[in-house]
């Protein structure tokens, strides 16, 4: 029966994204954050319904009338430089075949992110697909924050198999970026009923990133839950919430729950931990030698015993900055640090620009809780092997929108070769 549902469901909105692309991204966004086919038993399971909406959606947008116009701003100006270098470093990878399977998969997403700035055209549009990836990731932070109560906190909160959310680190992560998210919605909402149903998954996705047990979603859970307090509108109502979920965090969770989360002052004597320091150095070592780095999926045997401290101790790398460091080399790493500068910058413009303005205030909103999910990213992937994640990508393409849609990029007039042609640039 899921697998009927799902296909459905799926099946059924094509034909009005046929007529509106825009459902195309809500539905992509659906499918990649979501992955319901992945919660079914049979025939859906493997459906490739991703590429199905894609194709459909840019069938669709290039079908269209309307206006093709990509805000090319500073921020995705460098994530297609930084896309053109992963491709590039592909071609010298250590393992040529997984490498470009990885490569098919990252491309995809990048493609569709692209997509979003191109097709989301309106803030309503925009509302709407914050909704989607607030309702894809809350699924399993309401579902995840009852299991864990109910369970007294026993059992790990995992995620649908074969995504990048599958484990229980990586579902962690992804929903301490969705809780301020969930935020920004409850600020714009003025309906009582809504407000309260969004404080409740609020809390409820604070408890299951938790019962993830992950250690590397603890510290992430810390750092977010900082920068929303301080961040936040109402740092009163804030900071009941937050004391609400971890009163209930305290009450529910087991002590060998405690344990392993003491384990992060101990890191010395953890076999993981070290493993993973070990992987650190190799992906320093590797990216010093190769201005390429290694390629996708470099984390291979044969690599550690070439450019690890400890050759024999083969772990995965667990970070987001010495993943990309390894894999894309030093000035992949660069790139890669860049995109996330130029987005909290971007962030802060819009926060300035709009905070005081009545009829903005929702765009200074968003650019803050858009900062605190990706402080959440930032603190939560030094222990968390995501760094191809669709999440901070999307939000960073989110906010030039918001910039767009705010006013705060203009059109100005920028002559090129002797023509008064005119861009998107960044105003002031």
């Amino acid at each position: 029966m899921r697998d009927i549902f799902v296909v459905s469901v799926i099946f059924g909105l094509l034909p009005f994204v046929l007529r509106r692309p825009w459902l195309g991204i809500l539905l992509w966004s659906w499918l990649g954050y979501m992955n319901p086919h992945r919660l079914a038993w049979g025939f859906a399971y493997n459906l490739p319904f991703s590429m199905i909406v894609g194709l459909v959606t840019i069938a669709a947008f290039m079908a269209s009338k309307e206006k093709k116009e990509m805000p090319w701003t500073r921020e995705t100006i460098f994530l297609l430089i930084f896309v053109a270098w992963m491709l590039f470093t592909t071609l010298f990878a250590f393992y040529p075949d997984v490498a470009w399977m990885q490569w098919d998969k990252v491309w995809k997403i990048q493609l569709m992110i692209f997509l979003t700035a191109l097709i989301i055209n309106d803030r309503d549009k925009l509302h709407w697909l914050l909704w989607v990836i607030v309702l894809s990731f809350g699924f399993y932070g309401i579902k995840g924050g009852i299991f864990t109560i109910i369970n007294g906190g026993a059992y790990r909160v995992q995620g649908p198999s074969e995504t990048f959310i599958t484990g229980n680190n990586e579902l962690a992560l992804a929903l301490v970026m969705t809780i301020p998210l969930i935020r920004y919605l409850h600020l714009q909402d003025t309906r009582k009923w809504m407000k309260t149903g969004l404080a409740a998954a609020m809390v409820l996705t604070g408890v299951a990133a938790i019962g993830s047990q992950s250690r590397g979603g603890l510290v992430a859970m810390v750092a977010m839950g900082i920068f929303l307090w301080l961040k936040s509108r109402n740092k009163i109502v804030t900071g009941l919430y937050m004391a609400v979920a971890v009163g209930i965090i305290a009450a529910v969770m087991p002590q060998e729950w405690y344990d392993r989360m003491n384990t992060i002052n101990t890191y010395q004597d953890d076999q993981s931990a070290q493993g993973r320091i070990n992987a650190w150095h190799t992906a320093f070592n590797v990216a010093k030698d190769r201005v390429t780095g290694g390629g996708f999926e470099m984390w291979r045997p044969p690599v550690f015993r070439q450019y690890a401290p400890d050759p024999y101790n083969v772990r995965d790398v667990h970070s987001i900055y010495f993943e990309i460091m390894g894999e894309q080399g030093f000035i992949g790493f660069a790139l890669f640090m860049l995109l996330g500068l130029l987005a909290w910058l971007r962030a802060q413009q819009i926060i300035k620009r709009c905070k005081k303005d009545p009829d903005k205030k929702w765009a200074a909103d968003l650019a803050a809780m858009i900062q605190v999910s990706l402080i959440g990213y930032a603190a939560g992937g030094a222990f968390l092997g995501m760094g191809y994640f669709d999440l901070p990508y999307h939000l960073m393409v989110i906010l030039v929108l918001v910039a767009k849609f705010s006013g705060v990029l203009q059109k100005q007039p920028v002559p090129v070769g002797g023509f008064g042609k005119r861009r998107e640039a960044a105003a002031g």
